[in-house]
């Protein structure tokens, strides 16, 4: 890999609109690969650390695999393994590993703040696989898979219903970057994206031509949208105060009925998935259902993710 110089991905809105058109139009280019010629060692000379506090099924399958055909080794970490866990400080641990791993990739689902103090060496890329606010490895396998489905993201119509939680969060990041989206949030009352987000993906899709909006209800849906997403309830790692919940959020259930009111769009979804609550059996397992291709997807989006992070490209 030689003397290349390693790029950090805590959050999107620290990446250009070029960086994060190059990452999901390299990830779309990994999954239309012929399997045989999937494996290459693009990262022969990387090892990649996997730190997770938090349960994982999909992405740390898919940096794991990701990382291992690329041609990279690979260190896994449980949640208890590390000295953090007797005292040593955030900058020591990011400055020990940086010394013996080349990208460290991780899921805290707590305060981002870890991550950026890992972030305070020249030598070790830092992915963020989920953090309290915010998903942004899940939005970029999100957006490879609708510019795979649609063969491109610039003028889509998409509308999220659920929770206005991190994958939420990273999926208007990041839609704010192309080019003359509609992407149409509607979440339950008290459980929506922060007034601060919804301003600064607003203003930053105004100037591509891009229209983010968030409601609390589901009435006016525009026709002509082509995704449906939406995600469990319980995102990883939070609880709810409220014991009511569940029958502030029964209204946001994507069901057929709600599909059948947007003829021709697809569902997306970021699994694991709860039938019966947030989405029907018949939604994700009908036709109109990319959730597994979009699951499959987070593989191809990772290897992208590790090689920008490692400047190879």
């Amino acid at each position: 890999m030689g003397s290349r110089s390693i790029r950090h991905l805590i959050t999107l809105r620290d990446l250009a609109d070029t960086d994060i058109r190059d990452i999901v139009d390299r990830g779309v280019a990994l999954a239309q690969t012929p399997s045989g010629d999937r494996l290459r060692d693009t990262l022969a000379d990387a090892v990649v650390g996997v730190y997770f506090t938090k349960t994982s099924t999909r992405t740390r399958t898919a940096f794991s695999s990701g990382a291992l055909r690329l041609g990279a080794g690979l260190i896994t970490y449980g949640a208890r393994d590390l000295q953090t866990n007797t005292g040593e400080s955030s900058e020591d641990t990011g400055r020990v590993l940086s010394r013996m791993l080349t990208a460290l990739v991780a899921r805290t689902a707590g305060d981002p703040a870890e991550m950026r103090a890992w972030a305070h060496q020249k030598r070790m890329a830092v992915v963020n696989a989920m953090s309290a606010d915010e998903h942004p490895t899940q939005a970029l396998a999100d957006l490879t898979t609708l510019s795979q489905h649609f063969g491109d993201v610039d003028g889509l119509r998409i509308l999220y219903v659920g929770e206005g939680n991190n994958t939420a969060s990273a999926l208007a990041l990041a839609l704010s970057r192309f080019r003359d989206v509609r992407l149409e949030l509607r979440t339950p009352p008290g459980y929506g994206l922060s007034a601060e987000l919804m301003d600064s993906v607003a203003t930053r899709g105004r100037a591509n031509g891009t229209l983010i909006q968030q409601r609390h209800d589901l009435k006016d849906l525009v026709s002509d949208i082509q995704a449906v997403y939406t995600t469990r309830w319980q995102t990883t790692g939070t609880t709810k105060a409220d014991p009511n919940w569940r029958a502030v959020f029964a209204p946001f259930q994507v069901d057929e009925a709600l599909v059948d009111e947007l003829p021709g769009s697809i569902f997306m979804h970021d699994l694991p998935a709860h039938r019966g609550e947030e989405v029907t059996a018949g939604v994700l397992d009908g036709p109109a259902s990319i959730a597994f291709t979009q699951a499959e997807n987070k593989m191809f989006s990772a290897m992208a993710v590790l090689e920008w992070c490692h400047g190879v490209g």
